[in-house]
C-alpha cells in the first residue's frame, strides 16, 4: 500500500547537507566501502549527481592541512590504518562538481589561520560564478593544529587567539566582498569601451588586530556576493564567533549538549543585534540504515570493527593534540588537559563529576569519533529517532555523515524518501542560490542585520 505524501513547508522544511573529506573516511577497511577512490575525480561526480538527483540541500568538503601528531611526529598507526590521512584538497574538486550539477550546494573550509583573506576572498567569489550563486565557505580556524604549524613552519597559535584572528579575517573578507564593487558597477558597454565603471569599483582599507589590507578585489561580485557563512567550532569562542558571522552550523555531540550549544549561540546572536531564528542548525547525524533493524545492527557491528583503540587514540590525538595511548587507561583525564591549544570541545566534553575513564574515552571514539550515538534501524525507526533529536535540539536539519560504503547510498535510497513521505523535506525546489535555498529568506544577498551588510556601497568598507 502505498503512503499518502505529506506536503513539506519550505519555511520548516529539514535542511539536509552530506559530509565528506577529500580524502581517506572511516569504514574504508570494509570491502564495499569506496572511501579509497578519494582522488577519483569519477567517484566525487557520481557522488554529487546523487545528492542532487535526491533533492540533498548541498554537499560538504571539511578540510584541513593536519594529520595526527604523537610524539613529534605522524604515528605510524595513522599511516597503517588512514586515521585522519591522507587527503586531498576538495578546491581542486569544487568546480568539476558545479559543471555537473544545477542546484546542490557545494560548501568547503578553508582556515583563517592559513588562508589570508583575500586569497579566501578570490577563491569563494570566483567559486560563486562558477557555482551560480551555490558556493559556502566553512569558517574555522583548523583541524589538527599542531600538525599545520609544523608543516608551515610556524608557531602553534593559542587556541582562543585563533578565534581572534578568524574574527579579524571574516570582517576583512566581508570588506571585500562588499565594498569593493557597488551594485551597477559591471558595465561591459563594448561600443562605449567601459568594462566597469571607475566610480563604483574602488579599494577598502582595513586596520584590524591582526590584518590590515589596502585594495580591490578584482573578482567582480557573483550572484551571492558573500558565500554563504557557515562554522563548525563549538567552544566558547567558536560559538560566538557563529553568533555574530555565521548563517549556519555544524554542531556534533549529543543532543543534551547540542541544545544548550544552540540556545547560547542564538542568545549571543541577539546580542549582537541578529534574528535567533535566522541562523540555521545542522546536527551531525550518522544513520546506520537497513531493510531490516537485524541489517542495520550488523553493519554497525561490521564498521565498528574495522577501528581499534589505538585507532581511536590516533583520531584523539588529531582532534585535542592530547595522545591518550600513554595515559592510564583507568584514571578520567586530568582536568589540565582542556589548556590544550589544538581543539577543546572534545577534551571539555570528557570532564566533570562523572567524567569517563581514559579507556572508555577511547571505546567512544572507536565507535563514535567526534560525532553522536547513531540512529540505527530503519528508515522508519531511524527518522522517529532523527524527529525526536530534532524536537530536544531546536536544531533545523542533519550534516549527514558517509554510509558504510563511503557514499550516501543508503540514506538517499531508504531515508530520504521517508523524510518526504512524512513531509520533513522539500526536494523539488528549483534551482537557486544556496541562501536562497538554505535560509529560504527569497534573497541571494545577506541579511541587512549581517554585519558584513553595513560595508555594502558604504563608507565603511574604506575605514
Amino acid at each position: 500500500m502505498l503512503r499518502k505524501v505529506e506536503v513539506c513547508d519550505v519555511t520548516t522544511a529539514w535542511k539536509i547537507g552530506m559530509f565528506q573529506c577529500a580524502g581517506l573516511m572511516g569504514t574504508w577497511k570494509l570491502a564495499e566501502n569506496t572511501a579509497t577512490d578519494f582522488l577519483d575525480l569519477g567517484h566525487w561526480l557520481t557522488m554529487a549527481r546523487r545528492c542532487e538527483e535526491a533533492g540533498v540541500d548541498f554537499l560538504f568538503f571539511a578540510d584541513d592541512y593536519g594529520y595526527p601528531v604523537v610524539n613529534g611526529g605522524l604515528p605510524a598507526t595513522a599511516v597503517r590504518s588512514g586515521v585522519q590521512f591522507p587527503k586531498g584538497d576538495p578546491m581542486a574538486i569544487l568546480p568539476a562538481l558545479a559543471a555537473v550539477t544545477e542546484k546542490l550546494g557545494l560548501v568547503t573550509t578553508l582556515s583563517t589561520t592559513v588562508e589570508k583573506p583575500p586569497m579566501v576572498a578570490r577563491k569563494m567569489a570566483t567559486l560563486d560564478h562558477m557555482t551560480n550563486g551555490r558556493i559556502g565557505w566553512n569558517v574555522v580556524t583548523g583541524a589538527g593544529q599542531n600538525a599545520s604549524a609544523r608543516l608551515f613552519g610556524s608557531e602553534l597559535t593559542e587556541h582562543d587567539k585563533r578565534y581572534e584572528i578568524a574574527a579579524d579575517h571574516v570582517d576583512l573578507s566581508l570588506k571585500l566582498w562588499e565594498g569593493c564593487w557597488d551594485e551597477g558597477a559591471l558595465v561591459v558597454d563594448r561600443e562605449a569601451g567601459i568594462y566597469a565603471d571607475p566610480d563604483k569599483v574602488r579599494e577598502i582599507v582595513h586596520r584590524g588586530p591582526h590584518f590590515s589590507s589596502d585594495g580591490v578585489l578584482t573578482v567582480p561580485p557573483g550572484p551571492q556576493r558573500t558565500p554563504v557563512l557557515f562554522q563548525a567550532g563549538a567552544s566558547a569562542p567558536g560559538r560566538d564567533l557563529a553568533a555574530k558571522y555565521a548563517e549556519a552550523v555544524f554542531l556534533a555531540a549529543e543532543v543534551p549538549a547540542l541544545a544548550a550549544q544552540i540556545a547560547d549561540t542564538r542568545r549571543r546572536a541577539e546580542q549582537y543585534g541578529r534574528d535567533p531564528a535566522s541562523i540555521k542548525f545542522l546536527m551531525a547525524g550518522t544513520f546506520v540504515v537497513a531493510e531490516t533493524e537485524a541489517e542495520a545492527r550488523a553493519i554497525r557491528e561490521r564498521a565498528t570493527a574495522t577501528r581499534t583503540l589505538d585507532d581511536a587514540a590516533a583520531s584523539y590525538a588529531f582532534f585535542t593534540g592530547l595522545d591518550l595511548s600513554v595515559m592510564d587507561p583507568d584514571k578520567p583525564l586530568d582536568p589540565s588537559a582542556a589548556l590544550t591549544q589544538t581543539g577543546r570541545t572534545n577534551v571539555e566534553r570528557f570532564l566533570g563529576p562523572n567524567a569517563p575513564t581514559v579507556r572508555q574515552i577511547l571505546e567512544e571514539f572507536q565507535r563514535n569519533s567526534v560525532m553522536g550515538a547513531p540512529f540505527i534501524g530503519t528508515a522508519e525507526q531511524v527518522v522517529d529517532q532523527a524527529e525526536v533529536a530534532m524536537a530536544a535540539t531546536g536544531a533545523d536539519g542533519f550534516l549527514v555523515q558517509p554510509d558504510h560504503t563511503g557514499t550516501f547510498d543508503s540514506f538517499i535510497d531508504l531515508v530520504m524518501p521517508e523524510l518526504r513521505a512524512r513531509g520533513l523535506v522539500q526536494t523539488d525546489q528549483p534551482a537557486m542560490t544556496l541562501r536562497e535555498r538554505l535560509l529560504g529568506t527569497g534573497s541571494p544577498h545577506l541579511a541587512a542585520e549581517h554585519p558584513g551588510a553595513v560595508y555594502r556601497n558604504s563608507a565603511a568598507a574604506r575605514q
